[in-house]
C-alpha cells in the first residue's frame, strides 16, 4: 500500500504553525485548503514534476496556488520553523548526536540561472547551485545554506554553523546550537576556518592538505555525504528548475524537515 504524500504526523506539527488565511473583503473563489496545497507542494517536491502539469484529480488545486503557498510560506517563515520544531523534538530525546558535525557541499545544474547561482567549474562553467550542509554524527541534518557554484567551500563553513537554529531540549539550561566537533575535508583548510570553529567553541577537525590522508577523515564524514543523497531523493532538487532562490531553499528546507522526521520515527 503507497504512503500517504501528507501523512497525519507532519500535519500535526504543520497546522500550528501556518498563518492565518488572508482576509477577503470583496470576496471571490474560496481558496484552496492548507492541507490540499501543502499536499500538492510534497508531490512536486516528491516527482519534481513541473507545477503546470500537477494532476487536477488529486484536489489540490492548480499548480501555481499552490506555489503561491510555498511562496506564502517561506516568506512567513513556516519552514526554517518546522524544522527547527522537529529538530526540538529530536533533541528532547537525546536522539541528536552533538558529539560530532560533519560538513560538506554538492553542487546542483540551474537551468534557469537566478540569484545563488554560479558558472560551476566542475560542469564546464554551466550555471550551478551549491548546496552547504551539516549533519550530526548521524546525519541528521542540522543546517544549510545556498551559494553560487562557483563559491568556494571554505567561506561558508561560519555562515553554515551559524544557520544551526538553538534547540531547547525541554528542560532547564540553554538552547544548543554547536557540536563538540566539526569535521570538514581539505577544501576547508585554512588557518581562518579553525579560528570560526574555535570561536563558537567547536574542535576542528579539518584535513590537511599533503598531511593527512582524507580515507582515514571519511569514517566520520561520509554520513554527510549519505544526507545528500537523501536530499536527491526529492527529485525536485539534483536540478534546479527555481529561477527564484528563495523558492528552492524552500523546497530544500521542507526535504530537510522531511529527513529529521524519518529520523525521529528511527529514533524516537
Amino acid at each position: 500500500m503507497a504512503r500517504p504524500l501528507l501523512p497525519d504526523d507532519l500535519w500535526d506539527v504543520i497546522a500550528p504553525l501556518l498563518p492565518p488565511p488572508r482576509p477577503r473583503p470583496k470576496g471571490g473563489r474560496r481558496p484552496i485548503e492548507n492541507r490540499a496545497a501543502l499536499t500538492g507542494i510534497l508531490f512536486v517536491l516528491r516527482s519534481g514534476l513541473p507545477w503546470e502539469m500537477l494532476p487536477a484529480e488529486m484536489g489540490c488545486g492548480c499548480g501555481m496556488s499552490c506555489w503561491r503557498r510555498l511562496r506564502d510560506w517561506q516568506e512567513a517563515g513556516v519552514w526554517g520553523r518546522l524544522h527547527q520544531v522537529l529538530l526540538e523534538r529530536l533533541h528532547a530525546a537525546g536522539e541528536i548526536d552533538w558529539s560530532r558535525a560533519s560538513l560538506d557541499s554538492a553542487s546542483v545544474p540551474a537551468k534557469k540561472r537566478g540569484s545563488a547561482t554560479g558558472p560551476n567549474p566542475t560542469d564546464r562553467g554551466k550555471p550551478g547551485t551549491k548546496r552547504h550542509l551539516i549533519t550530526d554524527a548521524r546525519g541528521t541534518p542540522l543546517s544549510f545554506c545556498l551559494s553560487g557554484a562557483n563559491r568556494h567551500d571554505s567561506p561558508m563553513l561560519a555562515p553554515t554553523l551559524d544557520a544551526i537554529p538553538p534547540l531547547s531540549s525541554g528542560r532547564r539550561g540553554r538552547p544548543r546550537r554547536r557540536p563538540s566537533k566539526l569535521h570538514a575535508d581539505k577544501a576547508y583548510d585554512a588557518r581562518v576556518r579553525r579560528q570560526e570553529c574555535r570561536a563558537r567553541g567547536i574542535v576542528p577537525r579539518i584535513a590537511r592538505k599533503g598531511i593527512e590522508s582524507s580515507e582515514k577523515l571519511g569514517r566520520h564524514r561520509w554520513v554527510v555525504e549519505r544526507t545528500h543523497a537523501w536530499f536527491n531523493r526529492f527529485r525536485r532538487l539534483p536540478v534546479r528548475y527555481e529561477r527564484r532562490a528563495d523558492i528552492y531553499e524552500a523546497f530544500t528546507s521542507l526535504a530537510a524537515s522531511l529527513i529529521t522526521l524519518n529520523q525521529i520515527r528511527r529514533f524516537c
